[in-house]
């Protein structure tokens, strides 16, 4: 059980930011960031993916992927297997209103072991491709611009955290399908970093995405919002990564070639690049731009981040139960990467929807 901590001038803190009961996670041992990590483009349901998109901190091996029920694949990282904690995320790619989520992960032998469920809007199963990453943090960052950390709850407290401040993360549940993070201690003056939400249900179809976001030199204050198979908000698990000037792997230098966008005005043509520039971020220096590729459909460039293998992850913004996918893989052209396109939908129609979009390669 994580220990509720209790520390007077925190709890005002916390009572200041969300009223109503709050679970907070221990501070993160001291050891490397990241501990091990792992991503993969899993094109297929049954062998090893496909090899260009696949990477990770082993030093042999390859992903591969077993089907279970329709809709769900398990996928194997190897050697890289950790007794409990870490975190993980899949963004599905589909030409249609589909979703991927999480079931569970686990060690089994030397391995990682992710299971992936996939669904179509409604509740079907979906024969979805899909990006998954998976990675574990534990140390504190000396850099003062560079902040990660992440939440894994399990529906009901924090079963996995951390915090690059060795912080102590909270999750406030709020009503139906709501909560609000606290990420002490990753603080910024102006907005600045990405987030990734994945839903995590072995029971139900599940889509999780941020609500709402605000920054303060204290912390992130980040809200997670949930839905069922249609519209209805959810109580289920859920995970949530903050990055910021790091890789989705919480991994820097290697990674030198990542980047992140927030397409915080999807109603833009474009191309644009968004702005605060520290929600744009590009590690060789380039500026990010987005474009209208159609209604729903957002092409993202990443210039002078190219090189193979690499991996996307997105997540919608906003308040209603919009969700957002990946139409088709990402394009590696040269030393950029051209994302065509992320698609978002309402339902089973695509809307402009806000959304956070992240890419790292291994180099």
């Amino acid at each position: 059980m994580r220990l509720l901590h209790s520390v007077f001038t925190r709890l005002l803190l916390l009572c200041a930011l969300v009223g109503g009961g709050a679970v907070a996670g221990a501070g993160a041992a001291n050891a490397a960031v990241p501990d091990v990590w792992g991503f993969a483009y899993v094109d297929t349901s049954s062998g090893v993916p496909n090899l260009s998109y696949q990477a990770g901190s082993w030093t042999s091996g390859a992903v591969t992927v077993s089907p279970g029920v329709p809709g769900e694949y398990y996928v194997r990282f190897p050697n890289i297997g950790i007794p409990t904690g870490g975190i993980a995320h899949v963004t599905a790619i589909s030409q249609t209103a589909e979703w991927c989520q999480i079931e569970k992960w686990g060690q089994s032998g030397p391995d990682e072991i992710v299971v992936v469920r996939c669904y179509r809007f409604g509740g079907g199963p979906a024969k979805a491709l899909f990006s998954l990453v998976f990675a574990s943090s534990s140390g504190a960052l000396s850099s003062a611009s560079q902040a990660f950390g992440y939440v894994y709850w399990d529906g009901s407290s924090i079963a996995s955290d951390y915090n690059s401040s060795l912080g102590a993360n909270a999750v406030f549940p709020g009503s139906t399908g709501v909560w609000t993070v606290w990420l002490p201690g990753l603080g910024s003056s102006v907005a600045a970093g990405d987030i990734q939400v994945t839903a995590v249900d072995s029971t139900q179809p599940a889509r999780c995405k941020v609500g709402a976001w605000s920054w303060a030199p204290s912390g992130q204050k980040i809200q997670v919002l949930c839905h069922d198979a249609t519209v209805n908000p959810l109580d289920t698990g859920w995970t949530l990564t903050y990055q910021r000037e790091r890789a989705i792997t919480g991994a820097f230098a290697p990674p030198k070639l990542f980047a992140y966008t927030f397409d915080n005005v999807p109603a833009n043509p474009g191309p644009y690049a968004p702005v605060p520039p520290q929600i744009n971020f590009n590690y060789p220096g380039a500026v990010n731009t987005v474009q209208s590729a159609g209604l729903g459909l957002r092409l993202v460039t990443f210039p002078k981040v190219g090189a193979l293998p690499n991996n996307v992850q997105v997540t919608a913004y906003g308040p209603g139960p919009e969700f957002c996918n990946l139409l088709t893989l990402w394009t590696t052209a040269g030393s950029d990467v051209y994302v065509r396109d992320v698609a978002c939908y309402k339902a089973t129609t695509r809307v402009n929807e806000a959304s956070f979009v992240t890419y790292t390669s291994v180099y």
